[in-house]
């Protein structure tokens, strides 16, 4: 039986969004977004946990070298997202919109290329302290 332990980085980012879908009628935006459809953006102080779930190395005793996680996730989110407008700032939210959902699932992604498909992967991104989302869910 394997012996799986999972790693955990937190960080944290903060970025200004507006919700907002172009096919959409500006009634239809304003029906299904809210106040975060406000055309002058608004921002949130995101929480981004990363687990990074595998096998314990029986030289190092790691799973992952938490300063080789922490140098990912600095450098491809937090370098990225920090203090950004995530519509006008990014590539990724040009023609996406940038819901906690899309936002984590962005993040899976450019994580994902650089880690070790031997390992598990999960980013919980916390929009609030009441609403996050996880992906993979």
């Amino acid at each position: 039986m394997s012996k799986k332990v999972a790693i955990f980085r937190k960080e944290h980012f903060n970025a200004a969004h507006r919700l907002h879908n172009p096919a959409l009628s500006q009634e239809e935006n304003a029906g299904i977004f809210g106040k975060c459809n406000y055309a002058n953006y608004h921002g949130h102080n995101y929480e981004l946990i990363v687990k990074v779930t595998g096998e314990v190395d029986p030289v190092t005793g790691y799973v992952i070298d938490t300063k080789v996680l922490s140098d990912l996730v600095r450098e491809h989110v937090i370098e990225c997202f920090d203090h950004k407008n995530l519509n006008l700032d990014t590539l990724e939210f040009k023609e996406l919109n940038p819901t906690a959902e899309n936002i984590a699932v962005v993040i899976y992604d450019k994580l994902r290329q650089r880690i070790d498909l031997r390992y598990d992967l999960k980013i919980t991104l916390y929009e609030t302290e009441r609403n996050f989302v996880e992906y993979p869910a």
